[in-house]
């Protein structure tokens, strides 16, 4: 899914004068800072002419593996992608195993086989950052984001470094997540949002149960079909390769709180809380301080970092070190989405040493 922050496309990148280093014998592209002083995302350019670049990253799938584990975020530009299929092509050369959306939340079209649209949210709004499927027992290891058509004005892709995000936040509040988690609590009926048949991918309430009881997940059927369901997940990850602490959860993305506020006034003045959507609290299920909500989003906030699309631009995160969003716009956007590597809760993972 393709988000944003809570003031809108975060602080843009100022412009700088590159030195362009050289990144594999061969030399056909380059690596570069995107502006001065920005860690992440790190440009990648061709150096020659008529570069395939599927293939070239292919060959050199080591090295820019070991470039994205360090950064989190590759921005390839000015290389000629032209077409959802070459986009597939580039995803499927740094992996062959691809990566499902899992429990649809927001709305997207499949464009072809794994590649869909991007969030499919109106103009107006702001998609607040999050690691794609967090929530999940199973996620993307990475994720890519192809620009197919920039917009007039905004539409940036906010990213924030989740090595980063997890340091900014105060350890008091970090300690009581690692410790409590975070519950989930979703809503399927009622006019609202997707149909669990849509979100399961079957009319088939046996199987939902299947999934569900597999996945962790305690399900509550109600009155006239409709389907409640809790899990609860860790709010902090080790990276399964670097080793590293993040923040990776959709605690703040899925809490009430992020919803716009005159959306959320019209929504509780027809449901109760426990009937919304989508909301989130302390894995025990108590309410999360809108204090704490406050801080969390600032730490995002305070580490996020967007530019303006470039057509056929091909952005590439590690989907645990990176978070994103997306900020309003104006004008035709359409950015496509690919994922791959998926890893998940029933793979090796260590707990968290605070």
């Amino acid at each position: 899914m393709d988000t944003g922050n809570p003031s809108g496309a975060g602080r843009k990148l100022p412009a700088m004068k590159r030195k362009a280093v050289p990144l594999s014998r061969e030399q056909w592209y380059v690596a570069e800072p995107l502006s001065h002083g920005a860690t992440m995302p790190l440009q990648i350019s061709p150096s020659v002419e008529e570069v395939d670049l599927p293939a070239c990253v292919g060959r050199d799938k080591e090295t820019v593996e070991a470039l994205l584990r360090k950064h989190g975020a590759l921005l390839f530009r000015g290389f000629r992608v032209g077409s959802a299929h070459e986009f597939e092509r580039l995803i499927a050369s740094t992996s062959g195993e691809w990566a499902e959306y899992r429990e649809a939340a927001t709305p997207r079209t499949q464009v072809s086989g794994p590649i869909h649209t991007s969030t499919e949210y109106p103009a107006d709004q702001t998609i607040f950052l999050h690691n794609e499927n967090s929530h999940c027992d199973s996620w993307p290891l990475k994720i890519f984001f192809f620009c197919v058509t920039p917009p007039e004005r905004g539409g940036e892709t906010p990213i924030a470094d989740c090595r980063r995000v997890y340091q900014r936040i105060d350890p008091r509040i970090r300690d009581r997540f690692a410790a409590r988690k975070v519950m989930y609590v979703r809503n399927f009926g009622a006019g609202l949002g997707f149909s669990w048949q849509t979100v399961f991918k079957t009319t088939e309430e046996a199987e939902v149960e299947r999934y569900c009881r597999a996945a962790g997940i305690e399900t509550e059927w109600r009155e006239g079909g409709r389907l409640r369901i809790r899990y609860v997940r860790e709010a902090v990850a080790r990276h399964p390769r670097t080793g590293e602490t993040v923040w990776f959860n959709h605690g703040t993305f899925f809490n009430k709180s992020n919803i716009e506020p005159g959306i959320r006034e019209a929504l509780l003045a027809e449901f109760s809380e426990d009937e919304l959507p989508y909301n989130t609290y302390y894995g025990e299920g108590a309410e999360i301080e809108d204090s704490v909500l406050d801080e969390l989003r600032e730490a995002y906030r305070q580490e996020t970092v967007a530019f303006p699309w470039a057509k056929s631009d091909v952005l590439m995160l590690d989907n645990m070190l990176v978070a994103h969003g997306r900020a309003p716009f104006a004008g035709p956007r359409k950015i496509l989405v690919g994922m791959n590597e998926p890893y998940g809760i029933t793979q090796t993972q260590h707990p968290v040493q605070r």
